[in-house]
């Protein structure tokens, strides 16, 4: 296993919701901005949400799913959460942490050092 790993995924109809958890190791350093991409087949990797573990602002949050999705970090542990609500058939992908120094600009998939294994969403309708 590399430094980060994801859990949480599954199958769930549509309306439902799920929660995602990555948890860093200190493998990751100074690579504290944490994100969350997903794709699915055929499209490109797709920037979900990110934060800074144990920061003070606010998650930055792609307008695709600003509303239904929120990150969180846990309490006093290198682990973040991606709460999933309202899920659409469109929402199903496979859902990547991933991390780097800065969160700003935060989407750019090409700009993360560490990447986890990956976790799988069905939405079904």
């Amino acid at each position: 296993q590399g430094p980060l790993v994801e859990s949480g995924g599954g199958s769930v109809q549509a309306g439902g919701s799920l929660t995602l958890s990555c948890r860093a190791s200190g493998g990751i350093g100074h690579h504290k901005c944490v994100a969350w991409f997903r794709q699915s087949p055929g499209k490109e990797r797709e920037g979900v949400a990110a934060l800074y573990l144990y920061g003070t602002g606010r998650p930055y949050i792609a307008d695709s799913v600003r509303g239904r999705f929120t990150m969180s970090q846990e309490k006093d542990e290198d682990t973040v959460h991606l709460q999933m609500n309202s899920l659409q058939p469109e929402d199903t992908a496979t859902y990547y942490c991933a991390a780097k120094v800065f969160c700003v600009p935060w989407a750019n998939a090409g700009d993360y050092t560490y990447w986890g294994q990956g976790t799988q969403v069905t939405v079904s309708s």
